[in-house]
């Protein structure tokens, strides 16, 4: 079944979250960058809010809207990508949580859809140092899981941005979103070893490092069907 992009937001009400009383909230963090022609630049978001949606379903957690902004510099000069700082996207995160905080919220799951939001492990680390309260989700194991599990034919590195993952998500859940021609713009760039400092203008001309033309629904599907069960080892780490 299709979900219309607005209903990857939460719609609880307060009456709502009175009645549920959760103890974990779930925190989609995307970003607002360039994915090639074919790809909205709200992508990472998109993904970011499936994934919490689809856990915090399954496992009855407290979803909150997305941060629709992060740290996309190396896609600077692409037309549409907007940054924040990195010391903006911490300050924002720590501000929910000292919130959820107050409610009697104590747990909280960063669910990651943008792989250059590197300080977010940092937060995450930072936050456990006295007590267990905060989990980023999905790590570099669980994404390599999913990949497997969805018999999808690229690796994390030759498939870095806007191919088979993303486009597999997309296409499951919100498919309105792609362009037409997205599955003619394949193009490979493993060797970047300067990415970081020379950006991702110097290794793709459209934007797109990876392979959109191998994307599928039923991969996106089994993607979160992945995601959503090696979630649960989280939970278990978080509140266990």
């Amino acid at each position: 079944m299709l979900v219309r992009v607005e209903h990857l937001l939460p719609h609880a009400t307060s009456a709502d979250v009175q009645a549920q009383k959760p103890t974990v909230a779930v925190l989609p963090i995307g970003s607002f960058e360039q994915h090639g022609a074919f790809h909205p630049l709200v992508t990472d978001t998109v993904i970011a809010c499936a994934i919490a949606k689809r856990i915090a379903e399954d496992y009855a957690l407290f979803l909150l809207p997305p941060v629709t902004m992060s740290l996309s510099h190396e896609h600077a000069g692409f037309p549409g990508s907007v940054s924040i700082r990195a010391t903006t996207l911490v300050a924002i995160v720590s501000d929910v949580v000292e919130s959820l905080r107050s409610s009697g919220i104590r747990h909280v799951v960063l669910v990651n859809g943008h792989g250059g939001n590197y300080v977010l492990q940092n937060v995450v680390q930072e936050a456990n140092v006295a007590d267990r309260q905060m989990t980023l989700f999905p790590l570099p194991v669980d994404w390599n899981r999913a990949r497997a599990d969805s018999s999808m034919e690229t690796d994390s590195h030759e498939d870095m941005h806007a191919g088979e993952l993303e486009t597999s998500i997309l296409l499951h859940v919100a498919p309105e979103l792609l362009r037409a021609g997205y599955d003619n713009t394949d193009w490979r760039a493993d060797d970047r070893k300067f990415l970081l400092m020379k950006g991702m203008s110097e290794y793709t001309q459209s934007g797109v490092i990876g392979f959109p033309s191998l994307g599928t629904a039923e991969k996106g599907k089994r993607t979160l069907e992945s995601l959503s069960e090696s979630f649960k080892h989280h939970l278990e780490a978080l509140i266990g």
